[in-house]
C-alpha cells in the first residue's frame, strides 16, 4: 500500500477484542455483548467522550472499534460490562491501531477473517452495530464512510467471487455435521431451541438439506417461533415443554442468545442417544451435560472445523477477494489522506471557480461570440478549474514533513479565507 502521512483521524483509530484466533468458545463467551450490553458500553462510551464507536459480537470474536486517545478506554469498557477481565484480556485480546486497525474491519467485514473462510453473516453485524453507534451519535464521517466501504467490499466479493460456496457459516456447518454422522436424518426426532439469527439459519438450513418432517422449534418468546415456524412449516412447542421435547429427541440445536447455560443435567431424562450441537456464544450448555451417559455435546468451535470439497476451492478465490478489498481499502485510505488538506483546497476550487466567472462575464461583454457560447466556455472553464485544483491536490500529496508549510503558501498566494480552512 502507497505511504500516507500521520492523521488524527487514524491516530486516534483502534480496534480492541478477542476472538476466535486466540480464544476458545468458553473464553470469548465471557466477552460476549448482548443487544442490552452493546447498548448500554455505547452510552457509558459516550459519557466518557469517545467520538466515535462501533460494536461486533458474534460467536466468533467480540470487538470495539473507536476514536479515542488510547485503546486502555476501550480494554476497559470492554472488560466492564462482560464477563472478561483485563488478565484474561492481556492473554487472550488484541490491539490494532492506525492503519492496522482499519485493514482489519475490512478483512473481518467481508468474511476473510472468519473461522470459515467467506461467511458473510458478519457484514449483518458490522450494519447493526453502525446503526447504534448512529442512534447514540457516536459516529462521524469517518466511521460512516469507513463501514460503507467495508459493505461494498463485502458486497463485491460475494458477487464477483465463489469464495462463499458450500460451508459458510456455522448454521450450515452443523447441519453438514448431522447429515455426515447421522443415520437416516430424516426420520430423527430434532429439536430446535432459540430462534435468533443462527437459529433461523440453522431452522433454514434442517428444512432444506434434511427433508425432516420432525423438527420442534422452542423459544421463550412464542410468538418468534411461531412466526418462523409459519413460513417454514415446523411444529411449535412452548418453552414450558422443553424438558418433554428433549426427551423424545435424537437431535437437540441450542441457538439462544442466554448469557448463561440453559441447557443443564436436570433437563435431560433420556434413555437414547443424544446429540447436542451448541452454537451459542456464550455457551448455553453446561460442561456437566458432557459426563451424561449417551449425550455427545458438539461446541461451535468443533463445527467450525469441519470443512467440505469445497473448501479448496473456496480457497482458490482468495487471492482475488483481497485484491477486491485492498482496492476499496485505498480508496477510503486515499479519501482520509485528502480530507488532511481538503478545506484548503475547497477554498482554493472556489477562488479559482471566482476567478473563472468574472473573466467570462468581462469577455462577453467585450466579444458577442463569446457571450453566444457562454456554456462552452462556462464548461471549458470548469474542467481548467479541475484540472488545476487537482495538480494542487497531487502537489499536497506528495510532500511530508512540510505540508502545513505549502498549504500557507497556496493560501497566501491565492488570498483565500482563513474561514475556509
Amino acid at each position: 500500500m502507497q505511504k500516507f502521512w500521520h492523521n488524527p483521524m487514524l491516530d486516534s483509530f483502534f480496534a480492541v477484542g478477542v476472538s476466535y484466533i486466540k480464544s476458545d468458545a468458553e473464553t470469548r463467551g465471557k466477552f460476549s455483548l448482548d443487544g442490552a450490553a452493546g447498548e448500554s458500553l455505547s452510552r457509558k462510551a459516550k459519557d466518557l467522550g469517545i467520538e466515535t464507536l462501533l460494536t461486533i459480537s458474534t460467536c466468533n470474536r467480540t470487538e470495539l472499534y473507536g476514536s479515542t486517545e488510547d485503546s486502555e478506554m476501550l480494554i476497559s469498557l470492554l472488560c466492564e460490562f462482560t464477563k472478561g477481565n483485563r488478565e484474561l484480556f492481556e492473554s487472550q485480546g488484541y490491539v490494532k491501531e492506525n492503519t492496522e486497525a482499519v485493514e482489519h474491519l475490512f478483512r473481518v467485514g467481508t468474511g476473510l477473517d472468519s473461522q470459515i473462510l467467506g461467511d458473510f453473516e458478519i457484514i449483518s453485524q458490522v450494519k447493526q452495530g453502525f446503526r447504534r453507534a448512529k442512534k447514540l451519535e457516536l459516529s462521524n464521517p469517518f466511521l460512516e464512510r469507513l463501514v460503507n466501504s467495508v459493505i461494498q467490499a463485502s458486497k463485491r466479493i460475494k458477487t464477483e467471487t465463489e469464495i462463499s460456496s458450500g460451508a459458510t457459516s456455522v448454521s450450515f456447518a452443523s447441519v453438514r455435521y448431522l447429515l455426515e454422522k447421522v443415520e437416516a436424518i430424516s426420520e430423527k426426532h430434532i429439536v430446535l431451541f432459540g430462534t435468533g439469527k443462527i437459529g433461523r439459519n440453522t431452522c433454514e438450513n434442517l428444512v432444506k438439506h434434511t427433508q425432516n418432517e420432525h423438527i420442534t422449534l422452542i423459544n421463550r418468546t412464542l410468538e418468534k417461533a411461531e412466526r418462523i415456524a409459519t413460513k417454514l412449516n415446523l411444529r411449535v412447542r412452548p418453552y414450558s415443554e422443553l424438558q418433554t421435547e428433549i426427551r423424545q429427541a435424537d437431535i437437540l440445536v441450542v441457538a439462544t442468545g442466554a448469557s448463561k447455560p440453559t441447557i443443564t443435567p436436570a433437563l435431560i431424562i433420556n434413555k437414547k442417544p443424544l446429540i447436542i450441537l451448541d452454537l451459542s456464544v456464550p455457551k448455553n450448555v453446561s460442561e456437566e451435560v458432557n459426563d451424561l451417559n449417551q449425550v455427545e455435546v458438539i461446541d461451535i468451535d468443533q463445527l467450525s472445523k469441519i470443512t467440505d470439497d469445497t473448501l479448496e476451492k473456496r480457497k482458490e478465490f482468495l487471492p482475488m477477494a483481497e485484491s477486491i478489498y485492498k482496492e476499496i481499502l485505498l480508496e477510503f485510505m486515499t479519501w482520509v489522506d485528502n480530507r488532511k488538506f481538503a478545506n484548503t483546497l475547497a477554498a482554493l476550487k472556489e477562488k479559482l471557480s471566482q476567478f473563472k466567472a468574472e473573466e467570462i462575464d468581462f469577455q462577453s461583454k467585450k466579444n458577442k461570440s463569446v457571450a453566444k457560447n457562454c456554456d462552452a466556455f462556462d464548461d471549458f472553464g470548469d474542467r481548467l478549474v479541475q484540472k488545476i485544483t487537482k495538480q494542487f491536490a497531487n502537489f499536497l500529496r506528495e510532500t511530508d514533513n512540510d505540508l502545513e508549510e505549502k498549504m500557507k503558501l497556496i493560501e497566501s498566494v491565492f488570498e483565500l479565507e482563513k474561514s475556509k480552512r
